[in-house]
């Protein structure tokens, strides 16, 4: 009989040692785990698929063992049963059923494997790859339409308001893509009106050489516009509106204060804008006004806003009497005639020429010929732009450009300066021999003003407008004495129509037109035995009315108390 032990069954208590040993040996090697895998996230989203496979590893590893245990487990379970219950021999007991194990399912993590997605950036870059290959497809669809549609605009800049009151205003396009060369035939402007065009790349710019009608809308074509690069052509399109118009007066009052006041071409909505006990004269640009005051002292010459506000003083040349007051826009200068105060045979100067910046940046500048201060008989600024023209006292006629070096230009001699065209640079004047002639301010060349059609004779002033001249005559008695006075409108063919007729008793003292042409201002002084002049620098009859007139139609709009219209160049010359 052999003397060897049979194997000692554990007891329950040892087998659940054996157990609770296991879970925690499992337990931390799962912490473990965890902790690997929070170090391995904390490296960097490029080892996360490491950590993640080092943790399922861990896991099957558990799953295992725990597999492994609970196999022995049952088995030695059993047999304690058996030995307990019935006290049987471990040799003698049959054998237990077999039963299957299903491991438990691996704990979940808000990570996914890196079986089930890719890593992040790879994500990005995928990401990126699909907004890049839109883009593209964008881009090229929309290269395809510039390609099949031609170019459009995009863009037009363009003040209304400026382009009624000064010539030089502009219309700026800009397209969607670069042009190629437009020729001047290209382009047309509805109503017409003359302009000048330059192009470059996506950019097209005209130029109107003449103020813009009120209250009109304007259409700017370019027809056959091209891309640079080729493709169908299109006509480019854009329209607007200019703004009604309105006007600055005068008006004197002989037992109060004088007011400028702007008002529509109604009349209805006057309103005053400065107000002075004795306002001698005043000029308006498209931003500010220029205000001649007359006091004991002398003159002050203010600048302010067009509503009056902000008014400031410009310095004068000495203590004296300013007059003649007109305005360079576009240059931003103001010319006036200058006195002393104090004058002698010997001392003081007499109707000198000074302009000086609007803005009082500079000193006055008093003109000179020959190196001497000229006494000017008349003058006047060259519309759009600095220069000025002007007659001295020995009738020489000259031209000056204060932005530029040419210093001072002879070109004859004459007796008066009837006015000078907007955007032609030609001056209508009176030589010594009585002929009026257009004078051409850039090369000295004249050529006789043509009579107009029918002839009413020689005109005492005669105003040049776009389109045509507005001309006064004297109808005169077999004795030479009036016997009445009308303006007349001739265009650049030479019809005359005539526009304002008044009898021996009224006196037309002015007449200008709007910076475009389509009005006209005519300033009546009526019955002029009962109308005193006034005891101004400037003296003219108490009472005087500004007709406003449609030049198109010929018809009357409105009369209006007051003088010195702001569409007119210069103040009313006796």
């Amino acid at each position: 009989m052999s003397t060897d032990e049979p194997p000692v069954p554990r007891t329950r208590a040892e087998m659940r040692a054996a157990r609770e040993a296991a879970a925690r040996e499992a337990e931390a090697r799962e912490a473990e785990a965890r902790e690997a895998e929070a170090r391995e996230a904390e490296a960097g989203e490029a080892e996360a698929g490491e950590a993640e496979a080092r943790e399922a590893a861990a896991r099957e590893a558990e799953a295992r063992e725990a597999d492994v245990t609970s196999r022995g487990s049952l088995s030695e379970d059993g047999a304690a049963d058996r030995d307990d219950t019935h006290g049987v021999p471990p040799d003698a007991a049959p054998s237990p059923e077999p039963r299957v194990y299903s491991p438990p399912p691996p704990a979940t993590t808000d990570r996914p494997t890196p079986a089930e997605a890719p890593p992040r950036n790879r994500r990005f870059l995928v990401a990126l790859g699909a907004v890049l290959g839109i883009l593209v497809l964008v881009g090229a669809g929309l290269g395809f339409v510039s390609l099949t549609q031609g170019p459009r605009i995009t863009e037009v800049q363009v003040n209304p308001e400026q382009a009624i009151e000064t010539s030089g205003s502009r219309v700026i396009l800009t397209t969607n893509q670069a042009l190629s060369a437009i020729d001047e035939s290209q382009v047309t402007v509805e109503p017409a009106v003359p302009f000048t065009l330059d192009a470059a790349g996506r950019g097209v710019g005209i130029r109107f050489t003449v103020p813009l009608d009120d209250a009109t809308e304007y259409t700017v074509r370019i027809a056959d516009a091209t891309g640079a690069g080729g493709g169908p052509s299109t006509t480019l399109t854009t329209s607007f509106t200019t703004p009604s118009s309105s006007i600055f007066l005068l008006r004197r009052d002989a037992d109060g204060d004088d007011t400028i006041f702007r008002t529509d071409l109604t009349g209805e909505n006057a309103v005053p804008v400065y107000a002075a006990d004795k306002i001698n004269d005043f000029r308006a640009t498209s931003t500010q006004l220029v205000v001649s005051v007359e006091e004991d002292e002398g003159s002050k010459l203010l600048v302010m806003k067009r509503d009056g506000s902000d008014p400031r003083e410009l310095k004068l040349p000495g203590d004296g009497y300013v007059g003649a007051i007109q305005v360079s826009d576009r240059g931003g200068y103001v010319g006036y005639s200058y006195s002393d105060r104090e004058l002698s045979d010997t001392e003081g100067r007499a109707s000198v020429l000074v302009t000086q910046s609007l803005s009082g940046d500079d000193d006055p500048v008093v003109t000179e010929v020959g190196g001497k201060e000229a006494n000017i008989f008349v003058w006047q600024f060259v519309p759009d732009s600095s220069a000025v023209l002007f007659i001295d006292f020995d009738g020489a006629l000259s031209l000056v450009d204060r932005s530029t070096d040419a210093g001072v230009q002879s070109l004859g001699l004459a007796t008066t300066i009837q006015g000078i065209s907007r955007g032609t640079y030609t001056a209508i004047v009176e030589r010594l021999d009585g002929s009026v002639v257009e004078l051409n301010l850039t090369d000295g060349s004249e050529q006789p003003l043509a009579a107009s059609n029918p002839d009413y004779g020689t005109a005492t002033t005669i105003t040049p407008y776009p389109g045509g001249t507005l001309r006064h005559v004297v109808a005169r008695d077999e004795n030479g004495i009036p016997s009445g006075q009308a303006i007349i409108t001739v265009d650049d063919e030479g019809t005359a129509i005539p526009l304002v007729e008044v009898g021996p008793t009224d006196s037309i003292l002015q007449a200008c037109a709007s910076p475009s042409g389509q009005y006209a201002a005519v300033v009546i002084a009526p019955d002029l035995t009962d109308n005193p002049y006034d005891r101004m620098l400037l003296p003219l009859p108490e009472k005087m009315e500004t007709h406003l007139l449609d030049l198109r139609t010929g018809d009357e709009i409105v009369a209006l108390t007051g003088f010195d219209a702001s569409w007119c160049q210069t103040a009313p010359q006796f």
